[in-house]
């Protein structure tokens, strides 16, 4: 799935570059009855509040039912197309089951048409399989990981992420997530193998403001160009510094403070944290 890049035939063009949508189903559309029209939320919630700002617009789109579940058991699927989606960085793989039922699920890297996927509690460990983490050999890279028995697939599910299943200790399977965090997961949840494909998605360059508004990303604006009602770090006679550390308007801290409850019931879960970002300094103790 290379990058492809266009002549700078204007100024948008000439930073941007794009898929070129080689390892995809030629000529092959959307499976209508595995697909719904979503209402577009704009970053607000069910009280009509804005949650996530800076959210709205951008370009209609079907969702995909993805099958995150992977619980048609001991049934065998052939793959019979790689689609794009438009809501997420994967793409989508659609299985045909010997029964005649229709699925998508995230296509992981490896996975070609005609190749042939199954789930249970023990199959063999090929891409695409489905397994319980109980019997998954040690080392192998897994995705769409469970994190409680039955409740389908929530761990490494965007374009290029995986974990990796380090040990087993008692009825916990020992994972490193792709943050490089360190986290039991119990070994009854389920997993498949295999890496998620369309890796070079994280490599494409928009080039200008119109792709990313067609994402439904609207502008961001800065905190200390707001008003002191709209923004705690706003107001100021002309430019300021903010006078305080950078936050959300609602205080939370924006630059690697803690906001995980320190008496979450999965603490006991995580065995290592995920490394700090670069803009904490080594041996800060944060």
């Amino acid at each position: 799935m290379p990058i492809k890049v266009y002549k700078p035939t204007s100024a948008g063009r000439r930073n941007s570059s794009v898929l070129d949508f080689s390892h995809l189903t030629k000529g092959k559309r959307r499976e209508k009855g595995l697909t719904v029209r979503l209402h577009d939320k704009a970053g607000r919630n069910a009280h009509g509040s804005i949650t996530s700002r800076f959210r709205g617009g951008g370009a209609r789109r079907m969702y995909r039912e993805i099958d995150a579940l992977r619980n048609k058991d001991g049934v065998p699927a052939k793959v019979a197309a790689i689609e794009y989606d438009p809501n997420r960085t994967a793409d989508l793989a659609l299985l045909h089951y010997a029964d005649g039922e229709k699925r998508y699920i995230l296509a992981p890297k490896g996975l070609l048409v005609d190749m042939q996927v199954i789930s249970g509690d023990r199959v063999e460990p090929e891409v695409g399989n489905c397994m319980l983490l109980e019997n998954i050999p040690l080392g192998l890279q897994i995705h769409n990981v469970e994190l409680q028995p039955g409740r389908g697939g929530q761990l490494a599910r965007s374009a290029g992420n995986k974990c990796q299943l380090l040990a087993r200790d008692g009825e916990y399977a020992v994972l490193i997530m792709p943050s490089g965090e360190m986290r039991k997961v119990h070994i009854r949840c389920r997993a498949t193998i295999g890496q998620i494909g369309n890796g070079d998605w994280q490599n494409i360059r928009w080039g200008k403001a119109g792709r990313v508004r067609h994402l439904g990303r609207r502008p961001h604006n800065r905190g200390t160009a707001q008003n002191p009602v709209s923004h705690p770090m706003g107001g100021g006679e002309g430019r300021t510094g903010g006078g305080r550390h950078p936050c959300s308007p609602t205080g939370v801290l924006s630059k690697g403070g803690k906001t995980r409850r320190g008496k979450a019931s999965s603490n006991q879960f995580i065995l290592r944290r995920r490394p700090p970002g670069k803009h904490v300094a080594v041996g800060s103790g944060t």
